[in-house]
């Protein structure tokens, strides 16, 4: 069952008496994407702005909502995409653009509220971020805020919702901090890491904006929004090492690493976009607090309360805590909590997760290929590079694992749940679904899995997956450490597994 985190607040009516239409723009970003299943789930009418719809493809609610295809900057687009709407969520902004990036946001903000005005909107809710008064803000931070203030003189009531670092699984924010916790032991860092941070939990966030539909058209504010919890951001790359299992962190903040130099080293040991990166580390140059809990008074906090941040990123750690990789990673559903990746999130997000995948056509049938894959391992070998999983098994007897010793119970069947070698049998469905999770010693998770298709053309699809999660620093190490024997021991074992006459596709 889907999560949803908003299920006991109120639904705003249009004067039809029906749910709300609602308008949703950066429906393909991280928040955006979430908060339209949370929209849909409260009854509203929603309609969703996008540059290319082809990029909905893969939402799972593609064909709950109506898709108007247009750019933000693009004034007809905009007044197709607001005639006849009640609230309109403006998630739109420029992070990634190179040049004139505040200019740019200054003006989409400024034609979004004139025909906003022009169409009879009656809300609009923003998603900014918290910019502390006094502080001389980075250009990112500056935009966000200038947006907010054009948005809220429009002459449409505004609530401008302030944010600081949102943790989820695909946040970037959130994803810049689990790389640099998992991949650096021991790391130097600029000395404003010290400043304080209020992070807030995803599904928190999503419950501000869908409550903010209700609020009273009268109130037209910026509120800043946060979770239970201040932290410096050390100490919360410190609690993520502990929440995720990893050793306390070595970190040694240096007062001559600048913003630009610290958004290059972070570009550089992180998968996060340098551009993104460079706008990120300039907004964390301040403290970044809630002014206040005010809006805990006109959006009351769930039945649960708000979440902390052990907590958020415990969620946002818990399919593979759980070793679900099916689910996690390769399923295209939408997750079970709003923590979690979508399979629309950035190839960035979610993680670091290494993939082999080999795949072959077979003439033979898939009982014939079935055979072959639950007898693996064992006295029945691997392959014919068997010899490169046994100087495995030595190596991890060496280390104190099981290594090859344990064998089969069985030469030709398996049981869940029972061990091969050095695997687990996590999961086996005859005859289409074998995966195999590792039990040797290493830094980090590992599976093997098989999967056995019929296709219309009477051939068989196999389909060989190798996935390793790395653990921290030396989890990285330990994959490219061993990837050149990869093209040694997993086409052999994909080509064996489908037959003598296999293809590769």
């Amino acid at each position: 069952m889907i999560e949803t985190v908003t299920e006991d607040l109120p639904t705003a009516h249009s004067a039809d008496g029906k749910p709300a239409r609602v308008l949703v723009t950066g429906a393909t970003g991280y928040v955006g994407g979430r908060l339209v299943r949370e929209l849909l789930a409260h009854g509203y009418r929603v309609r969703v702005l996008v540059r290319d719809a082809r990029r909905l493809q893969d939402y799972p609610w593609r064909d709950e909502v109506e898709v108007i295809e247009g750019d933000g900057a693009n004034p007809d687009a905009l007044n197709l995409a607001l005639t006849g709407i009640d609230i309109a969520y403006y998630l739109l902004h420029a992070l990634m653009v190179q040049k004139n990036f505040e200019q740019l946001e200054e003006q989409l903000a400024e034609t979004f509220g004139r025909i906003a005005k022009n169409n009879g909107v009656r809300r609009i809710i923003y998603l900014g971020g918290i910019a502390a008064p006094g502080d001389v803000l980075s250009p990112h931070m500056s935009a966000r805020a200038k947006t907010g203030e054009l948005l809220r003189s429009s002459g449409v009531p505004t609530i401008e919702l302030r944010a600081g670092v949102v943790i989820g699984s695909g946040s970037a924010s959130f994803e810049m901090l689990r790389h640099l916790t998992e991949r650096l032991p021991i790391m130097v860092t600029p000395k404003w890491l010290k400043n304080r941070i209020q992070p807030i939990a995803i599904r928190d966030v999503l419950r501000y904006l869908v409550g903010s539909a209700t609020i009273d058209e009268s109130v037209n504010q910026d509120f800043d929004i946060g979770g239970p919890d201040v932290f410096t951001y050390m100490e919360m790359m410190q609690i993520y090492a502990e929440v995720a299992g990893l050793r306390r962190r070595i970190i040694i903040p240096l007062p001559v690493l600048t913003p630009k130099l610290a958004s290059g080293w972070i570009g550089l040991v992180t998968p996060v976009p340098v551009t993104l990166a460079k706008r990120l580390v300039a907004s964390l140059k301040h403290e970044v607090v809630a002014r206040d809990d005010e809006i805990r008074k006109l959006v009351p906090d769930s039945p649960t309360g708000l979440t902390d941040f052990r907590k958020a990123v415990s969620l946002a750690l818990t399919r593979i805590k759980e070793l679900d990789v099916e689910t996690r990673w390769s399923s295209a559903q939408t997750p079970e909590t709003h923590s979690e990746p979508l399979p629309t999130d950035p190839d960035w997000a979610g993680g670091s997760l290494f993939e082999d995948v080999r795949r072959y056509v077979s003439t033979d049938s898939v009982e014939e290929v079935w055979a072959r894959v639950e007898a693996i391992g064992g006295a029945n070998g691997y392959s014919t590079a068997t010899w490169a999983w046994e100087l495995r098994g030595l190596m991890d007897r060496m280390v104190g694992g099981v290594g090859l010793r344990r064998g089969r119970r069985d030469p030709n069947q398996l049981r869940e749940g029972e061990a091969l070698d050095f695997w687990r049998v996590e999961k086996i469905s005859r005859p289409n679904l074998l995966r195999l999770r590792a039990e040797m010693k290493l830094p980090g998770l590992a599976w093997l899995e098989f999967r056995v298709e019929s296709q219309a053309s009477g051939e068989t699809l196999v389909t060989q997956r190798a996935l390793y999660h790395p653990h921290g620093l030396f989890g990285h190490l330990y994959w490219w450490a061993v990837f050149p024997m990869h093209g040694i021991v997993f086409p052999s074992m994909a080509k064996k597994m489908a037959g003598s006459g296999a293809k590769k596709v």
